[in-house]
């Protein structure tokens, strides 16, 4: 074969794969009822509708990245009046599989929770395991430019197992299908998530490649649709206002149940907070909108007010593992169990919290397991986190009803 040959076959195989999107798609077992809406911002109260369920909005997403919470059963979490959870579609396809996950029934019944439940597409895990970093790099923080293992091509994305090395192929199709096999109520499209130091010409073309990795999942969707799950469009385009808009309206025009927001958010939260505004605007007024990664306190009342329904963010349960316990009233949202101040205090993290984890132990004893490696210390540090975000979120809830959010993150912030 000549060379002139070869590269026109590469070329035509790195070709855009265009495929229509449905004009449209019921979702008989879903429904997002606006109930009620801010007079001052475009903070709102909804009700979420799944088959497993139905949650009011704006609400936080636990993430139980692999089929499970960080130190916490399902009953900790049920008891820490916790409503939906995540799980993540890359690191189960990774191990056990969804054919495993599938036949054991799919997530509900293999983790044992009958709540409503979602899962991404994997496409920010590839992303970020790809270049050996997570979150920072979308949002800018990280300096590490080594190059990535990973191949971003029309087809789909090509990665390495981090548990073997096996060389793995993710489609727009084949997103769909795990996430199907998963079996969550809510998920997500495949798309790829830029970079901070992506340059606006290949953030541009990421994101059209992303919206038609789209309507691959969107016919596919259609395809295997039988009520059990409803699909969510992800909004592309960086720190680029222009290309927020234009992925805006394609995300709009298409018939998806739900909108999230996604890629790189910006360097700062001045910056994040600016690309979230472009895009709030001009999303479908009747969907909900669901923010992807971003949960501290502080961003759940910034972001309730820009008309954010759900988050969902790892935080809860990271920061607890490092001895770090939500607290109501601290500028700072947290404090360190591990410092030498709470050796000898004898007060609970929050009596007012009606769970043992926040109620009943000593700051003093939750110090000591911390410091003697006791993983006790760790889940009920967890589960106070948990119980305190989803109080967190009842009560702005009750504020946008009540016209007070502003009074009530005073009581939250300081």
């Amino acid at each position: 074969m000549g060379r002139s040959e070869s590269s026109k076959r590469k070329k035509a195989k790195n070709q855009p794969i265009v495929v229509p999107a449905p004009e449209n798609i019921d979702y008989p077992n879903f429904g997002f009822d606006i109930l009620h809406r801010d007079p001052h911002s475009r903070a709102r109260i909804g009700k979420l509708k799944t088959p497993h369920g139905t949650i009011e909005t704006p609400n936080y997403i636990f993430c139980g990245t692999k089929a499970a919470m960080k130190n916490l059963s399902p009953d900790h979490m049920r008891a820490a009046r916790t409503d939906i959870i995540l799980a993540n579609t890359y690191h189960l396809l990774i191990h056990p599989g969804a054919d495993i996950v599938q036949k054991m029934g799919g997530l509900h019944n293999f983790m044992q929770w009958d709540g409503p439940m979602m899962t991404d597409s994997g496409g920010f895990q590839i992303f970020s395991m790809g270049h050996g970093s997570v979150a920072d790099e979308i949002k800018g923080r990280n300096r590490n430019n080594e190059k990535s293992l990973m191949k971003i091509t029309e087809e789909g994305a090509v990665f390495k197992s981090y548990r073997d090395g096996k060389m793995l192929t993710l489609t727009p199709e084949g997103s769909i299908d795990i996430q199907r096999k998963l079996g969550a109520d809510l998920i997500y499209q495949l798309d790829e998530c830029t970079a901070y130091h992506d340059e606006r010409d290949y953030t541009a073309q990421s994101m059209e490649r992303s919206h038609r990795w789209g309507d691959r999942c969107l016919a596919e969707f259609e395809r295997g649709h039988n009520g059990r799950q409803a699909l969510y469009g992800i909004i592309q385009g960086g720190v680029y206002e222009d290309l927020r808009a234009t992925s805006c309206d394609w995300v709009k025009d298409r018939p998806f149940f739900g909108t999230a927001i996604g890629g790189c958010l910006g360097g700062s939260e001045e910056e994040m907070h600016e690309v979230v505004s472009w895009c709030m605007p001009q999303t479908h007024p009747d969907r909900p909108v669901h923010l992807l990664g971003i949960g501290h306190i502080k961003d759940v009342f910034s972001f309730v007010r820009q008309g954010i329904d759900t988050f969902d963010c790892v935080s809860p349960t990271r920061i607890a593992r490092h001895g770090w316990a939500l607290v109501k009233g601290g500028a700072d949202e947290k404090i360190n169990l591990r410092n030498a101040c709470f050796r000898d205090d004898p007060n609970p993290i929050d009596p007012t919290l009606d769970i043992p984890a926040s109620r009943d132990f000593s700051k003093a004893y939750l110090h000591h397991l911390l410091k003697a490696g006791e993983l006790l210390g760790m889940q009920l540090i967890a589960q106070h986190n948990v119980a305190q975000i989803n109080r967190l979120m009842r009560e702005v809830r009750a504020a946008i009803k009540d016209g007070t959010l502003d009074d009530l993150e005073k009581e939250w912030l300081g």
